[in-house]
């Protein structure tokens, strides 16, 4: 992170790369005045007999051509018809991803209706919120437990619109006899028999559907407030595809493994707008549990996730080559030094003919990598939502996958900037897209225009002129610089962006992502205080654990092991390497080892896994004032719930680490980017 004070740039309103590899819209059968259901008959016409969906079953895959999915969409269709969905209202959905889910979605477009993704894991007052303010009279369920959410709320709530609910996992609820619970394949039932009554009807409902309609209703982060609902209509999220697909483009014989929530819009983008207007296929995985060893299956050829997941990723690498003989370390460590070479060559557009030396270090060491991550066909992969570490970015570079940067927002249906192939920063998210300007005000803020800006905020006209101006721009909240090379480099969000007492502008979100590189640190959030930054930190229980394990260190729970002296020692060489790239004023001074992970139903970190820092600074107001005033330790008061039901409320001691105190072993080498040892 440089010091010196960057000039904003002025307006910029980037012209289309030359050279674009894209296929025309014609080349697709897309076209500017298509919508989902259109786009999805079309493919059933032409491709009839290709696989459009496949869901994995018992450990078997099983697949749904064009025809059926269209059949299916257009029976649940009829079906939600019968149930008295109506053109311009709204259906939830609620579950993980399968195949009923885009039924569902494209059943009630094909009405003129639209679908509010709900993610699986909410509960309580953000269901409550989402549906109520959506007016969602008919909800799509997944299994029991998502029913059980629905079946307590109803009971709670005297104001909750829902009317019925459809699941599509009947497994479980055999036995339940509320009159609104209905399963989903009776649904379809229902839709054949009153589509056979009403002949054409459908037909030209999706005739008669705009462009211009909304077609989903992403929730935002809410990382400060309670999640506002974003419309994004078909054209919106059409025009994101072909502007992306120009830069990459993405055809009918590319896979994509469906495994983040269609809530999200990075999943909404990539596998409902790519999806349709290229003809993938799309592939669920049987459940979370089983989530790499079908990735693997598959070898998808596109994927996108937030850096979670390739942080994820990166840990899952060093813990199995920690494990590895010293044969396989060395090999490997060989294999990266060549491939991270390369890969410096290639992205910035010097690659030369392919390096004998670099063939033999694919096939060795970085091909077997990639294959045991499912990433051996990967062509292009992408990561957005939240900043991802340099140093993350760079290691999949030099084990061969392309993987690129995006930002965008909700708002503005996921991309507005994205890296080329032969144009790669890691500190920055790289240059918008075609059809997409951008502009840096004088405060710093980023500003965005394009086709994809999103309808407005669901019922809430305020929002939507705070967020959107008169003239079409789109204010982020994001602050953020264009560099000689016209990329983005965004700081943090605009309220979120720190001055130190010497003028350095600085970023929490930067330093936590240094942090976080570290294979053992799952989430920081850090703190100013007068001589320094504070950090308060969770560390990743797999990679943790592992080390643990290979220490001979024993230990019981999550709290137990970051209890540990030993475990506060690791952590600190981990915080003391972070801190040799920061300017003196910012680097970490002390820091806490919190005792139980952050969690989204706690309100800490939303469902994306964005810190809500308010909530952060108010629960943990002692620990946060502690760090500041340089204690010891701390005392907090933790409720702890059993399994049978029962709790009891106890005091916990959390020890401060002073890093001004703290020196390293002698002798302990710096441990390479691929392993947690040294």
């Amino acid at each position: 992170m440089s010091t010196e004070k960057t000039p904003y740039a002025a307006d910029l309103a980037p012209s289309e790369p030359s050279g674009s590899r894209g296929a025309s819209p014609a080349a697709y059968g897309t076209a500017s005045g298509d919508t989902f259901p259109r786009l999805l008959a079309g493919l059933a016409a032409r491709r009839p007999n290709d696989t459009a969906l496949q869901e994995k079953r018992y450990g078997i895959w099983q697949p749904l051509t064009w025809a059926q999915y269209n059949q299916r969409v257009r029976d649940f269709a009829h079906g939600l018809a019968a149930l008295g969905v109506e053109r311009g209202q709204i259906v939830a959905v609620l579950g993980d991803n399968r195949p009923e889910w885009l039924i569902a979605e494209l059943a009630a477009q094909s009405l003129g209706a639209s679908v509010v993704g709900v993610y699986p894991t909410s509960i309580g007052e953000e269901l409550h919120h989402i549906l109520t303010h959506s007016r969602a009279r008919v909800v799509i369920a997944e299994d029991q437990e998502q029913v059980d959410k629905l079946i307590r709320l109803r009971s709670e709530a005297t104001d909750l619109p829902m009317e019925t609910v459809v699941y599509y996992d009947p497994h479980g609820l055999e036995a339940y006899t509320e009159e609104f619970l209905t399963d989903f394949t009776a649904v379809e039932a229902q839709g054949r028999e009153w589509g056979d009554e009403h002949p054409g009807w459908l037909d030209e409902q999706i005739a008669s559907g705009q462009p211009e309609d909304v077609a989903v209703i992403c929730t935002t982060s809410g990382t400060t407030s309670r999640p506002k609902l974003a419309e994004l209509s078909h054209a919106n999220l059409l025009a994101m595809a072909e502007h992306l697909t120009t830069i990459d483009p993405i055809g009918a014989r590319d896979r994509y493994v469906s495994f983040l929530p269609f809530a999200w819009i990075g999943e909404q983008m990539l596998a409902v707008a790519c999806g349709l207007s290229r003809g993938l296929t799309l592939s669920f995985p049987e459940d979370s549990a089983t989530q790499k060893t079908d990735l693997r299956e598959i070898g998808p050829n596109v994927m996108f996730s937030p850096p979670r997941i390739w942080e994820s990723m990166l840990s899952e690498v060093q813990v199995r080559i920690d494990e590895a003989g010293w044969i396989k370390r060395k090999v490997f460590g060989w294999g990266y030094a060549v491939g991270d070479r390369v890969a410096e060559q290639r992205i910035h557009g010097r690659a030369k003919a392919i390096d004998p030396l670099y063939w033999v270090a694919d096939q060795v060491a970085l091909r077997p990598v990639r294959d045991q991550l499912g990433l051996a066909r990967i062509d292009h992969a992408y990561t957005g939502g939240a900043p991802l570490g340099p140093d993350v970015f760079r290691f999949f570079h030099a084990i061969g996958v392309n993987l690129k940067q995006i930002y965008g927002q909700t708002e503005i249906c996921g991309i507005a900037v994205v890296h080329r192939d032969d144009d790669i920063a890691f500190a920055s998210v790289g240059t918008p897209i075609p059809g997409t300007e951008i502009r840096i005000t004088d405060e710093g803020e980023i500003l965005l225009r394009s086709a994809s800006v999103f309808r407005g905020y669901h019922r809430n006209p305020e929002a939507t002129a705070e967020a959107v101006d008169a003239d079409g721009w789109l204010h982020t909240g994001d602050a953020g610089f264009l560099d000689e090379q016209g990329h983005l480099v965004v700081i943090d969000r605009a309220k979120d962006v720190l001055t130190t007492s010497d003028g350095t502008r600085f970023s929490s979100a930067f330093i936590e992502n240094k942090l976080k590189f570290s294979p053992y640190v799952e989430e920081a959030v850090t703190f100013p205080t007068d001589d320094g930054m504070t950090a308060m930190i969770t560390i990743d229980p797999m990679t943790t654990g592992s080390w643990a394990e290979h220490e001979r260190l024993s230990y019981t729970t999550y709290t137990d092991l970051a209890g540990k002296q030993e475990v506060r020692d690791l952590i600190a060489e981990e915080v003391l390497r972070a801190n040799e790239d920061l300017p003196e004023s910012i680097r970490i001074k002390r820091f806490v080892l919190l005792h139980k992970q952050f969690d989204p139903d706690d309100d800490e970190i939303t469902r994306t896994r964005k810190v809500r820092r308010n909530v952060i600074a108010e629960r943990y107001a002692d620990i946060i004032n502690g760090l500041a005033g340089g204690s010891d330790d701390v005392t907090i008061r933790s409720l702890v719930t059993y399994q049978d039901g029962s709790q009891v409320e106890r005091n916990l001691v959390l020890k401060i680490v002073d890093m001004s105190t703290f020196r390293a072993p002698e002798g302990r080498g710096r441990r390479p980017v691929w392993s947690g040892r040294r």
